[in-house]
């Protein structure tokens, strides 16, 4: 596996409250990725729907069995014989009131072989006067996930996940050489931070970062950054999209993580130490 190669691609999208408009436009991108050589498929945060309104979003959601976008991909990865990792869903909760936002990882004979509910909610008041409240609709996860992919383990993760960084150190402890990172990040906080938070989980833990991101403006005045990013072990960006709806794609030789990690060796050099105050 460590020698292992395939192509990846980042699906970008401008996902709005239509959920038929979000899954034409989903299939439609993912065809155009598997066209272009992608092995493994990406999609961003929140590909089925982009609904601020609480009440409207469990009126539009489904269940797992009944997600449509789900179901479609599930028959397109296995009609393409690819891999695909949508990056999130609004799901409805199995045991909660809120909704689930949840990563699913499809194998190229459209079965699920892996589901991610991210962990950490998005609670922020930012410039502007613009507050989101993730938790009040979203129901966070517990469970880190590292999935087996046939090139490599694959460590998942969804969107504001990527402030933690321990989160993706323990990822790659357990053994994870790619890391996931779909995402709605916002324009504000995108501009700002989007590219050196990648690079940088990349370059800590000396893995591949794939981010898939969605772009544009969303309803409830909702902007996203988009530049759906993939990065190398050494913090190199491979491929980067722009601002608009598109697929970016890149060649990745899974023996760059030993090289790299043989060079910084920081995953087998970490210490364990005390902390003092005064």
């Amino acid at each position: 596996m460590g020698d292992a190669r395939f192509r990846a691609a980042c699906v970008q999208l401008n996902s709005g409250a239509d959920m038929a408009a979000n899954l034409d436009a989903v299939t439609g991108l993912i065809r155009q990725a598997r066209e272009a050589g992608a092995d493994f498929i990406v999609t961003p945060e929140t590909t089925n729907i982009m609904q601020p309104d609480t009440a409207a979003l469990h009126a539009a959601i489904h269940g797992e069995a009944e997600d449509p976008v789900l179901r479609a991909c599930r028959v397109l990865a296995a009609e393409l014989s690819c891999w695909l990792l949508i990056g999130s869903l609004a799901i409805r909760h199995e045991s909660d009131e809120r909704v689930a936002n949840r990563s699913f990882l499809i194998a190229s004979d459209g079965t699920i072989r892996a589901r991610y509910d991210k962990i950490h909610m998005f609670d922020v008041d930012l410039p502007g006067r613009k507050r989101y409240r993730e938790s009040a609709a979203y129901r966070p996860g517990a469970e880190a996930v590292i999935a087996t992919l046939p090139w490599a383990k694959l460590g998942m993760s969804i969107c504001y996940d990527i402030r933690f960084p321990y989160l993706y150190r323990a990822l790659a402890r357990g053994g994870a050489t790619v890391l996931s990172t779909p995402a709605a990040f916002t324009r504000t906080t995108g501009q700002a931070h989007w590219h050196v938070l990648q690079r940088a989980r990349a370059i800590e833990n000396g893995c591949f970062v794939i981010a898939a991101a969605q772009c544009g403006d969303h309803p409830g005045a909702r902007q996203t950054y988009g530049h759906s990013l993939i990065v190398d072990p050494w913090g190199r960006i491979l491929a980067e999209a722009d601002e608009a709806p598109g697929i970016v794609v890149a060649d990745i030789d899974m023996g760059e993580v030993d090289r790299v990690r043989a060079m910084v060796p920081s995953l087998s050099a970490g210490r364990d130490f005390t902390l003092k105050t005064f």
